[in-house]
């Protein structure tokens, strides 16, 4: 996987050089739970601002021109949940596409849009508190600086379901999915939920997984629209999000 990041980091970092200064860069990283978009999302970031750092040594260890923005901020609350007409249903599909914010998620997207001026401030999208298990509002920065933003999600190239989903994709500069066998993605998702308190075994992982990821993620394939790039997510001992130093605790 590691030839198809740096593939996709060079990609990026000339698409970035050859757009203009008024305007941020957009690209949307999508696949089912398990795939490994969540690495590949913010190793991407990561290596882009390698690179702008390398190219601006005098400026400062701590900047660059990529933010990492994953949408688990766009769950609705537990307490939306429950006012839903079947919350039971609502709480146990937690992480399918009707349990998320797509209305919000859109508005974020069309502000990024808004080409960038000596006035443009930081735009703030919320974040995910696992121990509340709630989104945390204007929690995750985006600087006026930051010229190219990669978004991770599960549903960031879905064409069914709400509208919004869609007009966020159409709006983005790129698509891309990384696709995953689906057994791979379910031993991941069962060692993922159990080593994050989510399930008390392997047993309610798998139930989990089956019950509600896995059927997320058969949404997730057959409602994609068309993409850029297409990664192929392998088992791969060096490609673990610990190495990478990447939080991979998700609630769907």
């Amino acid at each position: 996987m590691e030839e198809q990041v740096d593939r996709l980091v060079s990609k990026t970092w000339a698409k970035y050089q050859q757009t203009p200064k008024s305007k941020r860069l957009l690209i949307a990283v999508s696949g089912i739970p398990g795939s490994g978009k969540t690495t590949l999302a913010a190793r991407v970031a990561q290596r882009l601002n390698a690179l702008w750092r390398e190219e601006n040594p005098g400026l400062g260890t701590g900047l660059g021109i990529a933010t990492f923005l994953p949408m688990d901020g766009y769950h609705l609350t537990r307490a939306q949940l429950s006012a839903m007409p079947d919350p039971n249903t609502a709480h146990a599909r937690r992480g399918a596409a009707f349990t998320f914010d797509a209305p919000a998620f859109l508005e974020l997207v069309k502000k990024l849009r808004q080409p960038l001026c000596p006035e443009t401030g930081t735009i703030y999208a919320p974040s995910f508190d696992h121990a509340v298990k709630d989104p945390v509002a204007n929690d995750l920065p985006i600087a006026a600086t930051s010229r190219v933003v990669v978004f991770e999600g599960n549903y960031l190239s879905l064409g069914t379901g709400a509208a919004e989903w869609k007009e966020a994709a159409e709006l983005m500069d790129e698509l891309w999915f990384v696709d995953v066998e689906e057994e791979v993605a379910r031993q991941r998702l069962i060692r993922r939920h159990v080593a994050s308190g989510i399930a008390a075994d392997e047993g309610e992982a798998a139930r989990r997984a089956e019950e509600n990821d896995l059927v997320n993620g058969r949404e997730i394939v057959e409602g994609r629209v068309e993409v850029h790039e297409v990664v192929f997510s392998r088992e791969d001992d060096e490609w673990k999000p610990e190495k990478q130093g990447i939080d991979m605790e998700r609630d769907g």
